[in-house]
């Protein structure tokens, strides 16, 4: 069984069972923040730029607020772009990948044309442009980033579903008469969701990268919301005085992504050895 070789996996890496438990911690403290007593931006005009002390573990912004609710509620936000924006960029891609593998013809080659073209702009800088145009904020940074970071994902299962509507069981479901959605959500969308739940996985660490780079850029999560990006913006001036401003937020970017990418791996190791 999968869940068997899942648990196999994690003990057989120390990287995986680091990967794992982070996560667990990370989504388990973001979802229990409000029962601490934090405030992320409540100001203090006496205790600007503090270093870490006892009082506060990491200190001080330059306007007095505490620089652990800040980091902390920072990463509250960025997991939820990331899975919301994930969940948005999947379910297009899922969506016309099938659609175009499934049906083929001329259905295929209008969606994929459309793919091309969006492809071969340099998504990031179109991300940028359609920022700069909408309000800046958490719900248009979500639909910004899902709305455009699904044409890898369609490739891929439209890749799939070509090989899983060769299959007997497939066609001979065409050929008693059954509805075409009824055939895929029996038989394409079991064979190729193993697929999806590693593409899943590795779209919510490009999610969170990306809104960090658009909320360093000044474009994305704004005041009094905070997330890591914005984080890493605001501590450029304080590089020098108050590195740690920097690195704290910067560290956490960064084992989360490499924590999402490994178990991205850890779920496709498990799956290949299910299959052998």
């Amino acid at each position: 069984m999968f869940f068997k070789q899942f648990k196999t996996q994690i003990l057989s890496s120390p990287l995986y069972l680091f990967s794992v438990f982070f996560l667990l911690f990370l989504v388990l403290l973001s979802i229990s923040l409000p029962l601490f007593p934090l405030n992320p931006t409540s100001t203090n005009i006496t205790q600007m730029n503090q270093a870490p002390s006892l009082d506060y573990l990491f200190g001080t912004d330059n306007m007095g607020r505490d620089y652990l609710a800040r980091v902390l509620y920072g990463g509250r936000i960025s997991l939820l772009v990331g899975v919301l924006a994930m969940l948005a960029s999947v379910l297009i891609g899922t969506l016309v990948g099938i659609t175009a593998g499934y049906f083929g013809g001329w259905v295929d080659s209008v969606l994929m044309r459309t793919v091309d073209v969006l492809s071969s702009i340099p998504w990031l800088v179109l991300v940028i442009v359609l920022s700069v145009f909408l309000k800046p904020g958490l719900t248009t940074i979500i639909i910004v980033i899902g709305g455009f970071s699904w044409m890898r994902i369609s490739r891929l299962i439209r890749g799939e579903t070509l090989s899983a509507k060769t299959h007997d069981y497939v066609n001979y479901a065409r050929f008693i008469g059954v509805q075409p959605l009824t055939i895929i959500r029996r038989h394409i969308l079991p064979s190729i969701l193993p697929t999806l739940i590693v593409a899943a996985s590795s779209s919510i660490s490009s999610a969170i990268m990306t809104e960090s780079a658009l909320s360093f850029l000044g474009i994305g999560i704004q005041q009094p919301q905070a997330s890591w990006g914005s984080l890493l913006q605001n501590a450029q001036s304080t590089l020098q005085s108050a590195p740690y401003m920097a690195i704290l937020p910067g560290l956490f970017i960064l084992l989360t992504i490499y924590s999402f990418n490994n178990v991205g791996d850890l779920i496709r190791d498990s799956l290949q050895k299910e299959v052998i």
